[in-house]
């Protein structure tokens, strides 16, 4: 499946607009919506590692920790080593900034870790601009256009064409809630389509605000035809796939309205693949709303979810299959600044206090 494939039965983008919450149309195809948010590129100079240090895909956040511990770390998210193109002691990392960066002006020693090993340090770093590159623009095929968007396309000003701040609503092929993508909707072009008469090609300048990532193509492929009817389909995911799934689950959990279960309700969670962080919150979101179910994407998350409005009404009780299994691997995580602690025990702690008794099997 492609994300042009047509869902039967009915569109499944709609383009709505955010502020007045008219549609601006409707198709069933769409090109576009997979890209890179804005990454940014690092070289660290008189790189040290520790271990066999970072190869590949190095995390889902990586923690960059000053020297001068007066400073407070900061994160670059999905990062990646790319290779050929470090000086001799160098080391170059690409990936998503979070909304600080490093601080202004600050240049000198940092240690990286990957909040479960160090990974290395450095004496300084510098940022290296990537060169520019076309946005590729979102072609909406075969849309049908309401009634607002034919008169703006007869207008045909710079004004009318700025649609403004617009979500593209996104189903999957049961007619289900799949997601909803923010952009700036801006018409560069529009033509008469092949798809049917009255229909047109849409063009939008400019990018999603959040383009679904590249790599996680083939799991958008896959929910398009409805979330999993079976529990642990993730499983067999790396991480750096369960953290899209998960991010995924979350995005659909806000889109569609839930029923807490009452109190009282026995859950079960199936331990063997919680080896990893998303895996650990994958696990916990079937165990209370079923394949595909959301209820936490971090300690935070949790305890909101356990308040309530998430399926979930304490208290309750919880029985933790292969428990061993994350104790192993998630007892050991790293804070920001670089400090141990035991994921797997405050997990504990959260769902405890949360109202929800759990027995380790």
């Amino acid at each position: 499946m492609h994300e042009d494939e047509t869902r039967r039965g009915g569109a499944r983008y709609t383009l709505t607009d955010t502020e007045y919450g008219h549609d601006w149309g409707a198709c069933a195809q769409a090109e576009g919506l997979f890209g890179e948010g804005r990454r940014e590129t690092y070289e660290l100079l008189g790189w040290v590692p520790e271990g066999a240090g970072p190869r590949g895909w190095i995390g889902h956040r990586v923690w960059w920790v000053p020297d001068d511990g007066e400073l407070d770390p900061w994160l670059l998210e999905d990062a990646e080593r790319l290779g050929g193109r470090a000086r001799k002691d160098g080391l170059v990392l690409t990936g998503l900034d979070d909304h600080l960066g490093p601080p202004e002006g600050y240049r000198g020693p940092v240690r990286l870790h990957d909040e479960h090993q160090w990974l290395g340090a450095c004496r300084e770093f510098t940022r290296i601009l990537p060169p520019e590159r076309a946005e590729r623009p979102l072609v909406l095929r075969g849309f049908a256009p309401g009634d607002e968007l034919r008169r703006a396309l007869m207008a045909g000003t710079r004004r009318s064409l700025d649609l403004g701040e617009a979500v593209l609503k996104v189903r999957d092929d049961r007619g289900a809630p799949l997601a909803d993508l923010l952009l700036w909707a801006t018409v560069s072009a529009w033509r008469p389509s092949a798809h049917g008469a009255d229909l047109i090609d849409l063009e939008l300048e400019g990018k999603l605000s959040t383009p679904v990532p590249e790599q996680a193509r083939p799991l958008w492929e896959r929910r398009l035809a409805g979330p999993p009817k079976t529990p642990g389909t993730w499983g067999a995911l790396d991480t750096r796939q369960r953290w899209a799934w998960l991010d995924h689950v979350q995005g659909r959990a806000f889109l569609r309205a839930r029923e807490d279960r009452p109190p009282g309700h026995p859950y079960e969670l199936d331990g063997r693949h919680v080896t990893d962080v998303p895996g650990l919150y994958l696990a916990l979101g079937e165990a209370v709303n079923g394949p595909g179910g959301y209820f936490g994407g971090c300690l935070g998350a949790l305890d909101d979810c356990l308040g309530g409005t998430f399926g979930y009404t304490a208290p309750a009780t919880l029985l933790w299959r292969d428990a061993v299994t994350a104790r192993d691997r998630l007892s050991r995580v790293l804070t920001p600044q670089g400090e141990p602690y035991d994921l797997f025990a405050e997990t504990l702690d959260v769902l405890a206090d949360g109202g929800l008794r759990v027995t380790l099997a």
